[in-house]
């Protein structure tokens, strides 16, 4: 490997790390702005801004004639993230999981897995099937945005003194906790 690959490697890897921290703040900023959950964010812009590049290397192979690319590129990516992506991060820090992961967003995942295997069973996904997957997304992202600025007017509209009390200790221990006191 000769130096300016290695150095290009590096650069990427650095602007790779840089641009995920920024994609975090900046989902943050719009979970506040646009009064949902993170865990919302998450699950529709995050996803689908880290998803781009499949798609375009799903269209490519699709045009391409390489539609086994294209399938394996998307099967693969959502075992490497099951598998690999949480796993490392679980060992690195433990994660919260809150009750609509468990309840809703998990078994609609496994449901949409097994949707895949009966829509795929005839040897080919045509334009029916990608509507209907496409008109998925779309309802997915809907129900889970208006879902969660409901349950956040909810949260606001029970907004006790002693929830705001554990508010500010919270973010005190934060603070102390980034200081290193």
């Amino acid at each position: 490997m000769n130096i300016i690959t290695l150095i290009l490697f590096i650069a990427g890897f650095v602007l790779l790390v840089v641009g995920a921290e920024i994609l975090v703040k900046g989902a943050s900023q719009l979970a506040l702005v646009a009064g949902v959950s993170p865990l919302v964010i998450g699950l529709t812009i995050v996803a689908y801004c880290t998803s781009a590049p499949e798609l375009a290397v799903a269209l490519q192979s699709s045009y391409d004639g390489q539609a086994d690319i294209a399938l394996g590129n998307i099967v693969g990516s959502n075992i490497a993230n099951i598998l690999l992506i949480l796993g490392i991060s679980a060992t690195m820090l433990p994660l919260v999981v809150s009750r609509q992961l468990v309840r809703l967003d998990v078994p609609l995942m496994i449901g949409i897995s097994f949707l895949l295997l009966f829509m795929s069973w005839d040897g080919q996904l045509g334009r029916f099937d990608g509507s209907i997957l496409l008109a998925g997304a779309i309802a997915y992202t809907l129900f889970t945005i208006i879902q969660s600025r409901k349950e956040n007017q909810e949260i606001r509209d029970q907004d006790t003194p002693q929830t705001k009390y554990r508010q500010s200790r919270t973010s005190l221990q934060k603070i102390v906790t980034q200081l290193g006191l």
